[in-house]
């Protein structure tokens, strides 16, 4: 019941966010509005950075993810040897982000919103702006980051305080950056926390009798799941 909640929620807010005119047959230019605004402010802001600023920014974009994903390594081979939910915790984290990021894919291509670098032009940004066809709607790098940094929230509750941070960071950087509206990255970050948080909410008791009947398997078991 709770996984469909929070699935229900998702879907609620990326309704909400969404910009009007799903599937027309031109993309979507949205150059008015808060989002708008907040886009102009920031990426405006950050282009007039010195250069060093700008590959800070674009280092820590990737950067962010990267050591997220380092953190869920983390967690299942602690796990292997401590607790057999931190091994399924892990592995749900990555399921619920591996179908986040397609769910995220599919709505571009159905929302086929224009790039704010593209759409409002003439704002200077710190990165390139992706070519025509790589849609806005939703980020998929908010979708990652919010993915698996709820993931590693719920999985190990002592590192929310440094996870859920990291999750937010790697969405405001994409706007920083100039490559995302406001409503991109929240739309992102919502679609791969909940998703995520319904795959562990629904999937671990599950997840850790797996974890149980891999660690059985001789010699490979061990190697992936830890000893019983």
């Amino acid at each position: 019941m709770l996984a469909l909640a929070c699935l229900l929620i998702g879907a609620g807010l990326l309704t909400m966010l969404a910009p009007a005119g799903l599937g027309g047959p031109t993309p979507l230019r949205v150059t008015q509005g808060p989002s708008a605004a907040g886009y102009r402010l920031v990426a405006e802001t950050a282009g007039k950075a010195p250069g060093f600023a700008h590959d800070l920014v674009e280092l820590a974009t990737e950067g962010t993810l990267l050591l997220l994903l380092l953190l869920v390594a983390g967690v299942w081979l602690l796990g292997r040897v401590r607790d057999p939910r931190m091994v399924g915790g892990a592995l749900l984290t990555m399921v619920g982000t591996a179908v986040a990021y397609a769910t995220s894919e599919g709505l571009k291509a159905l929302v086929d919103e224009e790039r704010p670098c593209r759409a409002l032009g003439a704002v200077h940004t710190i990165a390139t702006c992706p070519p025509v066809g790589d849609w806005s709607f939703p980020s998929n790098h908010s979708t990652i980051g919010g993915a698996l940094a709820v993931g590693l929230a719920l999985t190990v509750r002592r590192l929310a305080p440094v996870v859920l941070p990291l999750g937010v960071l790697a969405a405001l950087l994409r706007v920083v950056a100039g490559v995302h509206y406001p409503h991109d990255i929240t739309a992102g970050l919502a679609l791969g926390g909940t998703v995520t948080a319904a795959s562990l909410l629904a999937g671990m008791p599950a997840a850790v009798r797996l974890v149980g009947l891999v660690r059985q398997v001789p010699v490979l078991g061990p190697a992936l799941a830890g000893r019983p």
